[in-house]
Protein backbone atom coordinates (compact mmCIF):
# COMPACT_ATOMS: atom_id res chain seq x y z
CA UNK A 1 0.00 0.00 0.00
CA UNK A 2 1.00 3.80 -0.48
CA UNK A 3 1.19 6.79 1.68
CA UNK A 4 -0.95 9.54 1.63
CA UNK A 5 -0.70 13.07 2.86
CA UNK A 6 -1.70 14.47 6.52
CA UNK A 7 -0.50 17.43 5.85
CA UNK A 8 -1.74 20.13 8.79
CA UNK A 9 -3.59 22.42 7.32
CA UNK A 10 -1.74 25.55 7.63
CA UNK A 11 0.72 24.92 4.84
CA UNK A 12 0.95 28.66 3.87
CA UNK A 13 3.46 31.35 3.79
CA UNK A 14 4.37 34.95 6.11
CA UNK A 15 1.38 37.83 4.65
CA UNK A 16 4.38 39.58 2.79
CA UNK A 17 5.56 36.40 1.20
CA UNK A 18 5.02 36.45 -2.80
CA UNK A 19 2.09 34.25 -3.99
CA UNK A 20 2.97 31.09 -6.36
CA UNK A 21 0.19 32.26 -9.05
CA UNK A 22 -0.62 35.88 -10.16
CA UNK A 23 -3.68 35.66 -8.43
CA UNK A 24 -5.41 34.57 -5.15
CA UNK A 25 -8.74 33.36 -4.94
CA UNK A 26 -10.99 33.01 -2.12
CA UNK A 27 -9.70 29.59 -1.90
CA UNK A 28 -5.70 30.45 -2.22
CA UNK A 29 -5.74 31.50 1.25
CA UNK A 30 -4.55 29.30 4.29
CA UNK A 31 -6.71 29.05 7.15
CA UNK A 32 -4.52 31.55 9.41
CA UNK A 33 -5.06 33.98 6.17
CA UNK A 34 -1.70 33.81 4.25
CA UNK A 35 -1.42 32.93 0.90
CA UNK A 36 -0.89 29.72 -0.20
CA UNK A 37 1.78 28.20 -2.57
CA UNK A 38 -0.69 26.29 -6.02
CA UNK A 39 2.23 24.29 -6.36
CA UNK A 40 2.75 22.27 -3.35
CA UNK A 41 -1.09 21.92 -3.39
CA UNK A 42 -0.77 20.51 -6.90
CA UNK A 43 2.14 18.63 -6.01
CA UNK A 44 0.53 17.13 -2.90
CA UNK A 45 -2.48 16.72 -5.42
CA UNK A 46 -1.26 14.73 -7.83
CA UNK A 47 0.68 12.58 -5.56
CA UNK A 48 -2.59 12.11 -3.85
CA UNK A 49 -3.76 11.02 -7.37
CA UNK A 50 -1.06 8.71 -7.87
CA UNK A 51 -1.84 7.17 -4.42
CA UNK A 52 -5.40 6.19 -5.56
CA UNK A 53 -3.80 4.11 -8.13
CA UNK A 54 -1.93 2.22 -6.02
CA UNK A 55 -4.19 1.01 -3.98
CA UNK A 56 -7.22 0.81 -6.95
CA UNK A 57 -4.37 -1.53 -8.52
CA UNK A 58 -4.31 -3.48 -5.10
CA UNK A 59 -7.77 -4.11 -4.94
CA UNK A 60 -8.26 -4.59 -8.81
CA UNK A 61 -5.37 -6.58 -10.22
CA UNK A 62 -5.19 -10.16 -10.49
CA UNK A 63 -2.44 -10.71 -9.34
CA UNK A 64 -2.14 -7.65 -6.82
CA UNK A 65 -1.70 -10.47 -3.88
CA UNK A 66 0.09 -12.98 -5.75
CA UNK A 67 2.79 -11.65 -7.48
CA UNK A 68 5.11 -8.76 -6.97
CA UNK A 69 4.76 -5.86 -9.39
CA UNK A 70 8.38 -4.44 -9.24
CA UNK A 71 9.56 -8.13 -9.58
CA UNK A 72 11.94 -8.08 -12.66
CA UNK A 73 10.41 -11.35 -13.45
CA UNK A 74 7.03 -10.37 -14.46
CA UNK A 75 7.98 -9.11 -17.97
CA UNK A 76 5.80 -6.12 -17.66
CA UNK A 77 7.16 -3.07 -17.97
CA UNK A 78 3.95 -0.75 -17.62
CA UNK A 79 3.14 -2.70 -14.29
CA UNK A 80 6.56 -1.98 -12.96
CA UNK A 81 5.96 1.57 -14.02
CA UNK A 82 2.74 1.90 -12.64
CA UNK A 83 3.58 0.53 -9.08
CA UNK A 84 7.28 2.27 -10.10
CA UNK A 85 5.07 5.81 -10.21
CA UNK A 86 3.54 5.50 -7.19
CA UNK A 87 6.72 5.52 -4.93
CA UNK A 88 6.47 9.50 -5.01
CA UNK A 89 3.76 9.69 -2.83
CA UNK A 90 5.07 8.63 0.61
CA UNK A 91 8.03 10.73 0.44
CA UNK A 92 6.47 13.86 -0.98
CA UNK A 93 3.89 13.69 1.00
CA UNK A 94 6.09 13.66 4.40
CA UNK A 95 8.74 15.99 2.95
CA UNK A 96 5.95 18.58 2.44
CA UNK A 97 4.27 17.66 5.61
CA UNK A 98 8.31 19.11 7.28
CA UNK A 99 7.57 22.20 5.08
CA UNK A 100 4.25 22.52 6.61
CA UNK A 101 5.25 22.94 9.96
CA UNK A 102 8.27 24.99 8.86
CA UNK A 103 5.98 27.75 7.13
CA UNK A 104 2.96 27.82 10.53
CA UNK A 105 6.36 28.72 12.69
CA UNK A 106 7.55 31.43 9.96
CA UNK A 107 4.25 32.56 9.56
CA UNK A 108 3.36 33.58 13.42
CA UNK A 109 2.81 30.46 15.53
CA UNK A 110 5.01 30.18 18.81
CA UNK A 111 6.43 27.13 19.47
CA UNK A 112 4.09 26.25 22.10
CA UNK A 113 1.73 26.40 20.32
CA UNK A 114 2.80 24.64 16.98
CA UNK A 115 4.53 21.85 19.63
CA UNK A 116 0.58 21.16 21.05
CA UNK A 117 -1.08 20.70 18.10
CA UNK A 118 1.92 18.44 16.32
CA UNK A 119 1.20 16.36 19.17
CA UNK A 120 -2.56 16.52 19.38
CA UNK A 121 -2.96 15.97 15.73
CA UNK A 122 -0.06 13.10 15.84
CA UNK A 123 -2.03 11.25 18.44
CA UNK A 124 -5.83 11.66 16.42
CA UNK A 125 -3.32 10.28 12.97
CA UNK A 126 -2.43 7.37 15.32
CA UNK A 127 -5.78 7.16 16.41
CA UNK A 128 -6.94 6.95 12.47
CA UNK A 129 -4.44 4.95 11.52
CA UNK A 130 -6.08 1.91 14.26
CA UNK A 131 -9.14 2.83 13.29
CA UNK A 132 -10.94 3.96 10.37
CA UNK A 133 -7.93 3.41 8.07
CA UNK A 134 -7.77 -0.09 10.02
CA UNK A 135 -11.73 -0.47 8.33
CA UNK A 136 -11.29 0.91 5.00
CA UNK A 137 -8.42 -0.98 3.80
CA UNK A 138 -8.93 -4.41 5.42
CA UNK A 139 -12.87 -5.33 6.41
CA UNK A 140 -11.90 -7.27 9.51
CA UNK A 141 -8.29 -7.76 9.51
CA UNK A 142 -5.69 -7.43 11.79
CA UNK A 143 -3.51 -4.26 12.70
CA UNK A 144 -1.62 -3.16 10.10
CA UNK A 145 0.33 0.03 10.31
CA UNK A 146 1.15 2.01 7.86
CA UNK A 147 1.92 5.79 6.25
CA UNK A 148 -0.76 7.75 8.57
CA UNK A 149 0.71 5.88 11.64
CA UNK A 150 4.38 6.83 10.43
CA UNK A 151 3.47 10.71 10.01
CA UNK A 152 1.79 10.75 13.06
CA UNK A 153 4.26 9.05 15.41
CA UNK A 154 6.89 11.60 13.47
CA UNK A 155 4.88 14.53 14.62
CA UNK A 156 4.72 13.35 18.29
CA UNK A 157 8.12 13.36 17.68
CA UNK A 158 8.40 16.67 15.96
CA UNK A 159 6.84 18.45 19.09
CA UNK A 160 10.05 18.05 21.09
CA UNK A 161 12.17 18.43 17.82
CA UNK A 162 10.96 21.98 16.63
CA UNK A 163 12.93 23.55 19.67
CA UNK A 164 16.06 22.98 17.90
CA UNK A 165 17.56 25.25 15.18
CA UNK A 166 16.46 24.37 12.01
CA UNK A 167 19.82 23.67 10.68
CA UNK A 168 20.21 21.22 13.22
CA UNK A 169 17.24 19.29 12.59
CA UNK A 170 18.23 19.61 8.92
CA UNK A 171 21.79 17.59 9.76
CA UNK A 172 19.50 15.26 12.01
CA UNK A 173 16.72 14.37 8.77
CA UNK A 174 20.39 13.73 6.52
CA UNK A 175 21.92 11.56 8.91
CA UNK A 176 18.65 9.60 9.31
CA UNK A 177 17.83 8.97 5.53
CA UNK A 178 21.37 8.22 4.85
CA UNK A 179 22.78 6.09 8.03
CA UNK A 180 19.21 4.10 9.31
CA UNK A 181 20.48 1.48 7.02
CA UNK A 182 23.43 0.40 9.04
CA UNK A 183 21.50 -0.25 11.62
CA UNK A 184 19.88 -2.90 9.50
CA UNK A 185 21.70 -6.22 10.26
CA UNK A 186 20.42 -6.17 13.65
CA UNK A 187 17.80 -8.35 14.34
CA UNK A 188 14.72 -7.31 16.58
CA UNK A 189 14.66 -11.11 17.60
CA UNK A 190 17.71 -10.27 19.43
CA UNK A 191 16.27 -7.90 21.42
CA UNK A 192 14.06 -10.02 23.49
CA UNK A 193 10.80 -7.37 24.58
CA UNK A 194 12.12 -4.71 22.95
CA UNK A 195 11.99 -6.40 19.21
CA UNK A 196 8.48 -5.24 18.58
CA UNK A 197 9.53 -1.53 19.34
CA UNK A 198 12.32 -1.60 16.96
CA UNK A 199 10.37 -2.72 14.10
CA UNK A 200 7.63 -0.18 15.17
CA UNK A 201 10.81 2.30 15.13
CA UNK A 202 12.72 1.01 12.27
CA UNK A 203 12.61 -2.20 10.76
CA UNK A 204 9.67 -3.90 8.60
CA UNK A 205 7.62 -6.32 9.79
CA UNK A 206 5.58 -7.86 12.89
CA UNK A 207 5.78 -5.42 15.77
CA UNK A 208 3.11 -3.63 18.11
CA UNK A 209 0.57 -6.28 17.97
CA UNK A 210 0.29 -6.12 14.35
CA UNK A 211 2.53 -5.48 11.27
CA UNK A 212 4.44 -2.28 10.75
CA UNK A 213 4.89 -1.55 7.27
CA UNK A 214 6.07 2.01 7.88
CA UNK A 215 8.41 2.04 10.49
CA UNK A 216 8.60 5.76 11.68
CA UNK A 217 12.33 7.00 12.51
CA UNK A 218 13.01 6.52 8.92
CA UNK A 219 10.32 8.74 7.57
CA UNK A 220 10.90 11.22 10.33
CA UNK A 221 14.00 11.78 8.72
CA UNK A 222 12.29 12.94 5.50
CA UNK A 223 9.92 14.97 7.41
CA UNK A 224 13.01 16.86 9.04
CA UNK A 225 14.27 17.20 5.88
CA UNK A 226 10.67 19.14 4.72
CA UNK A 227 11.38 21.03 7.65
CA UNK A 228 15.39 21.73 7.22
CA UNK A 229 14.22 23.09 3.64
CA UNK A 230 11.44 24.67 4.25
CA UNK A 231 12.72 28.46 3.86
CA UNK A 232 12.97 27.64 0.07
CA UNK A 233 9.29 27.59 -0.44
CA UNK A 234 9.31 31.50 0.90
CA UNK A 235 11.67 32.67 -2.43
CA UNK A 236 9.58 34.59 -5.19
CA UNK A 237 8.85 32.48 -7.74
CA UNK A 238 11.20 32.58 -10.31
CA UNK A 239 14.58 31.99 -7.79
CA UNK A 240 12.55 29.89 -5.92
CA UNK A 241 11.68 27.54 -8.94
CA UNK A 242 15.46 27.73 -10.31
CA UNK A 243 17.03 26.74 -6.65
CA UNK A 244 14.63 23.50 -6.10
CA UNK A 245 15.41 22.80 -9.60
CA UNK A 246 19.13 22.60 -8.69
CA UNK A 247 18.23 21.01 -5.22
CA UNK A 248 16.28 18.56 -7.51
CA UNK A 249 19.32 17.78 -9.98
CA UNK A 250 21.22 16.98 -7.49
CA UNK A 251 19.58 14.60 -5.79
CA UNK A 252 18.87 12.61 -8.74
CA UNK A 253 22.73 12.82 -10.09
CA UNK A 254 23.52 11.72 -5.73
CA UNK A 255 21.31 8.79 -6.68
CA UNK A 256 23.05 8.32 -9.98
CA UNK A 257 26.31 7.68 -8.43
CA UNK A 258 25.68 6.47 -5.13
CA UNK A 259 23.13 3.82 -7.00
CA UNK A 260 25.70 3.28 -9.80
CA UNK A 261 28.39 2.62 -7.34
CA UNK A 262 26.12 0.00 -5.77
CA UNK A 263 27.92 -0.53 -2.66
CA UNK A 264 25.78 1.45 0.03
CA UNK A 265 22.57 3.05 -0.31
CA UNK A 266 20.20 0.47 -1.12
CA UNK A 267 19.93 -3.09 0.50
CA UNK A 268 18.56 -4.31 -3.17
CA UNK A 269 21.36 -4.15 -5.31
CA UNK A 270 21.01 -3.75 -9.22
CA UNK A 271 22.21 -5.60 -12.07
CA UNK A 272 22.80 -6.43 -15.57
CA UNK A 273 19.63 -8.17 -16.90
CA UNK A 274 19.36 -9.32 -20.14
CA UNK A 275 17.86 -6.52 -22.02
CA UNK A 276 19.06 -2.59 -21.41
CA UNK A 277 15.05 -2.34 -20.40
CA UNK A 278 15.11 -4.02 -17.62
CA UNK A 279 18.62 -3.00 -16.63
CA UNK A 280 17.25 0.43 -16.56
CA UNK A 281 14.62 -0.99 -14.06
CA UNK A 282 16.58 -3.02 -12.11
CA UNK A 283 18.59 0.23 -11.60
CA UNK A 284 15.35 2.28 -9.90
CA UNK A 285 14.55 -0.88 -8.32
CA UNK A 286 15.03 0.38 -4.84
CA UNK A 287 13.33 -0.04 -1.49
CA UNK A 288 10.35 1.48 0.24
CA UNK A 289 10.03 -0.82 3.62
CA UNK A 290 11.99 1.13 4.92
CA UNK A 291 12.82 3.49 2.39
CA UNK A 292 16.12 3.19 1.64
CA UNK A 293 18.90 6.58 0.86
CA UNK A 294 18.52 5.48 -2.83
CA UNK A 295 14.58 5.88 -2.68
CA UNK A 296 14.36 9.02 -0.78
CA UNK A 297 16.94 10.59 -3.68
CA UNK A 298 15.15 9.42 -6.62
CA UNK A 299 11.81 10.13 -5.24
CA UNK A 300 12.39 13.53 -3.93
CA UNK A 301 14.37 14.33 -6.75
CA UNK A 302 11.52 13.51 -9.13
CA UNK A 303 8.75 15.07 -6.81
CA UNK A 304 10.22 18.53 -6.94
CA UNK A 305 11.76 18.92 -10.62
CA UNK A 306 7.70 18.22 -10.92
CA UNK A 307 7.53 21.54 -8.93
CA UNK A 308 8.35 24.32 -11.42
CA UNK A 309 5.87 23.10 -14.05
CA UNK A 310 3.24 22.58 -11.81
CA UNK A 311 3.28 26.26 -10.67
CA UNK A 312 2.75 27.09 -14.33
CA UNK A 313 0.00 24.69 -14.68
CA UNK A 314 -3.88 26.15 -15.63
CA UNK A 315 -7.04 24.98 -16.16
CA UNK A 316 -9.89 22.53 -14.77
CA UNK A 317 -6.16 20.00 -14.36
CA UNK A 318 -4.82 22.59 -12.22
CA UNK A 319 -7.99 23.25 -10.10
CA UNK A 320 -8.52 19.91 -9.02
CA UNK A 321 -5.02 18.88 -8.43
CA UNK A 322 -5.66 21.54 -6.17
CA UNK A 323 -8.74 20.47 -4.67
CA UNK A 324 -7.34 17.06 -3.87
CA UNK A 325 -4.12 18.47 -2.24
CA UNK A 326 -5.76 21.03 -0.01
CA UNK A 327 -8.21 18.22 1.42
CA UNK A 328 -5.43 15.52 1.85
CA UNK A 329 -6.78 13.35 4.96
CA UNK A 330 -10.31 13.94 4.11
CA UNK A 331 -9.43 12.62 0.64
CA UNK A 332 -6.98 10.13 1.88
CA UNK A 333 -10.08 8.35 4.02
CA UNK A 334 -12.41 8.44 1.58
CA UNK A 335 -11.09 7.11 -1.04
CA UNK A 336 -9.75 3.95 0.60
CA UNK A 337 -13.15 3.20 1.06
CA UNK A 338 -14.07 3.68 -1.98
CA UNK A 339 -11.90 1.83 -3.79
CA UNK A 340 -12.58 -1.26 -1.62
CA UNK A 341 -16.13 -0.66 -1.81
CA UNK A 342 -15.78 -0.60 -5.52
CA UNK A 343 -13.86 -3.71 -5.56
CA UNK A 344 -16.60 -5.55 -3.66
CA UNK A 345 -19.25 -3.97 -5.69
CA UNK A 346 -18.53 -4.87 -8.90
CA UNK A 347 -17.04 -8.63 -7.40
CA UNK A 348 -20.06 -9.93 -5.96
CA UNK A 349 -22.07 -8.55 -9.24
CA UNK A 350 -19.49 -11.01 -11.32
CA UNK A 351 -20.40 -13.88 -8.45
CA UNK A 352 -17.52 -13.64 -6.49
CA UNK A 353 -18.39 -14.45 -2.73
CA UNK A 354 -18.60 -10.90 -0.68
CA UNK A 355 -16.43 -13.12 2.42
CA UNK A 356 -13.79 -12.66 -0.25
CA UNK A 357 -13.03 -8.89 0.01
CA UNK A 358 -12.52 -9.16 4.00
CA UNK A 359 -9.62 -9.44 5.68
CA UNK A 360 -7.26 -8.87 2.06
CA UNK A 361 -4.37 -7.93 3.63
CA UNK A 362 -4.47 -10.17 6.24
CA UNK A 363 -5.58 -13.46 4.85
CA UNK A 364 -5.72 -12.91 0.67
CA UNK A 365 -6.12 -16.79 0.03
CA UNK A 366 -10.25 -16.09 -0.50
CA UNK A 367 -9.70 -13.36 -2.93
CA UNK A 368 -6.99 -15.24 -4.56
CA UNK A 369 -8.92 -18.42 -4.89
CA UNK A 370 -11.69 -16.59 -6.51
CA UNK A 371 -9.76 -15.55 -9.31
CA UNK A 372 -10.62 -11.88 -8.65
CA UNK A 373 -8.84 -9.12 -10.38
CA UNK A 374 -8.56 -7.49 -14.35
CA UNK A 375 -5.52 -6.73 -15.93
CA UNK A 376 -3.95 -3.31 -16.34
CA UNK A 377 -6.06 -1.55 -18.53
CA UNK A 378 -8.97 -2.86 -16.05
CA UNK A 379 -7.50 -1.36 -13.23
CA UNK A 380 -6.81 2.18 -14.83
CA UNK A 381 -10.66 2.11 -15.87
CA UNK A 382 -11.74 1.60 -12.22
CA UNK A 383 -8.80 4.64 -10.95
CA UNK A 384 -11.23 6.55 -13.07
CA UNK A 385 -14.18 5.88 -11.86
CA UNK A 386 -12.89 6.23 -7.90
CA UNK A 387 -11.33 9.34 -8.63
CA UNK A 388 -14.40 10.32 -10.64
CA UNK A 389 -16.85 9.76 -7.56
CA UNK A 390 -13.73 11.15 -5.29
CA UNK A 391 -13.83 14.74 -6.38
CA UNK A 392 -17.00 16.41 -5.91
CA UNK A 393 -16.75 15.26 -2.36
CA UNK A 394 -13.06 16.42 -2.00
CA UNK A 395 -14.61 19.58 -3.55
CA UNK A 396 -17.33 20.45 -1.13
CA UNK A 397 -15.33 19.59 1.72
CA UNK A 398 -12.41 22.40 0.26
CA UNK A 399 -15.38 24.80 0.50
CA UNK A 400 -16.06 23.73 3.89
CA UNK A 401 -12.71 24.43 4.85
CA UNK A 402 -12.41 27.61 2.82
CA UNK A 403 -15.84 29.29 3.87
CA UNK A 404 -15.06 27.89 8.17
CA UNK A 405 -12.42 28.71 10.41
CA UNK A 406 -13.95 25.85 13.49
CA UNK A 407 -11.06 24.35 15.03
CA UNK A 408 -11.47 21.02 14.61
CA UNK A 409 -10.75 21.40 10.67
CA UNK A 410 -7.46 21.72 11.66
CA UNK A 411 -7.77 18.29 12.74
CA UNK A 412 -9.50 17.34 9.09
Amino acid sequence: MTAQSVEAPEEGVPHDAPLASPTVTAGGMTRSGAARIDAIDRLRGLVIVLMVLDHVRDFFHRAAFTADPLGLESGDPALFMTRWATHLCAPTFVFLAGVSVFLQRANGKNRIDLSRFLATRGAWLILLELTIVQWGFNFGGGLFLQVIWAIGASMLAMAALIWLPRQTLLALGAVIVAGHQLVAPIDPSDLGAFGPAWNATLEFGPGLGGFVAYPFVPWLGVMLLGYGLGGLFQQQEGPRARTILMLAGGLLALFAVVRGINLYGDPRPWAAQPEPLWTALSFINVSKYPPSLDYVLVTLGVSLALLPGLARLGGPLASRLETFGRTPLFTYVLHVFLAHGLALAVGTAMGVPPSAFFNMLGDPGRVIQAEWGFGLAGVYVAWLAVLALLYPLSRWFEGVKRRRRDWWLGYL
